[in-house]
Parts: C-alpha cells; structure tokens; sequence
C-alpha cells in the first residue's frame, strides 16, 4: 500500500478529485470585495525569529500578491501561533512578507486560528464590520473544498484563487514511487477525511 501511495499515478489523480468544478468565475451580482489568504506551513530557524513562512504559504503569498495587482481590493491574512509560546502569529508574519517583500498593504490579520474552519470563524465578522460579503479565497487547489465549505458555512461568498492546479501527466514516471507521490497522497487523504469530518460536525 505505502508503494502504491508513492506512485504519482494514484496520488495526483486523488489530488485532481479536490481540484474539480471549483467555482472560479466571481458572481456577477455579488463581486469579491477583498481578498483572503489561509496560511498553510512554516519554516524552523535557530535564529532569532524562530519561525518564518514556510514554501507553501509562501506560494500563497505570491498568489494572493498576484490577485491584488490585478484587484486592488483589500487583503485579510489568516494564520495563528504555531504553538503557543510563539511571538508571533503566522498571520503577523505573512503580514510582513506581503508588505517588506511583495510590497503590498495587508489590511487585516486573523492571528487565533489553527485549522481551516478557525480560519473562517474569526475571519468572516471581521470582514463583515467593514460590509464584506464576497471575496476571493486565495489557498492551494487541493485544499480549496475544504475552506470554502468552512467560509460558506459563515455567510460568505467565495470566489476561488487557487494556488498551483495539479496536472496528470500520462508518462511512465507517473507509476515510480517518490517522496512526492507519498506527499500528494498525504495531502488528498487529509484533505477528504477533514472535509467528510466537517459536513459530520457543521
């Protein structure tokens, strides 16, 4: 099973099911009035800033940069401590990439989430004090059902903005176990049992 799961060929297909008729196109009657970005992993440093923003929020980062050159609508950032005697929060760091690297303002930060449906509690009545009820969701496309079941759930509209779309390439290398076979397969399995867990609790 673990060499099956290694393979390319099951884990992106898994991968493509997540990936599929996300609602990409914003609504005519409802436009997205700003853009949030769901921090994903960190990187460990002995230095003194224990923790930074990992590749994949990274990716999120740069995706979400992307979309507000386009926009221009404001940014809300969602991410909170890593574990709880952080300094800071992932969303507060996130922050300082956008502004000190991308050079882009970041209007909001959710700093008390640690899942994806804390991700949506906190942030939906933040962007609901300011009028907010449509926005683009800038997250990876394998984890795109999932958050935008959690903000749904609070009254919002989504629109969207995933980060790297999967592709299956039919070749021979699809079928040779790797770390990122193992990884992709890692990634589906948690995101349908945290989806089907989900639609059980709310």
């Amino acid at each position: 099973m673990l060499i099956l799961l290694a393979m390319p060929a099951i884990g992106l297909p898994l991968l493509l099911s997540l990936e599929n008729d996300l609602p990409l196109a914003p609504l005519t009657r409802a436009p997205p009035q700003a853009i949030v970005i769901l921090g994903a992993d960190i990187s460990r440093s002995a230095g003194a800033r224990p923790f930074g923003v990992g590749p994949l929020t990274l990716e999120r980062l740069a995706a979400g940069s992307t979309l507000y050159q386009r926009t221009h609508l404001p940014i809300l950032v969602s991410g909170g401590k890593p574990y709880p005697r952080a300094d800071s929060s992932l969303a507060g760091r996130m922050a300082s990439v956008l502004v000190q690297e991308f050079h882009i303002p970041v209007t909001w930060e959710e700093m008390g989430s640690d899942s994806t449906w804390q991700n949506a509690a906190p942030s939906a009545p933040i962007l609901a004090q300011h009028g907010i009820r449509s926005i683009y969701l800038v997250t990876h496309a394998w984890h795109m059902r999932r958050a935008i079941f959690c903000f749904r759930r609070f009254g919002l509209l989504v629109t969207a903005a995933p980060v790297r779309h999967d592709r299956f390439l039919f070749d021979a290398s699809e079928f040779v176990p790797s770390i990122s076979g193992w990884e992709d397969s890692y990634f589906a399995f948690h995101e349908w049992i945290g989806l089907a867990w989900y639609h059980l609790r709310h």
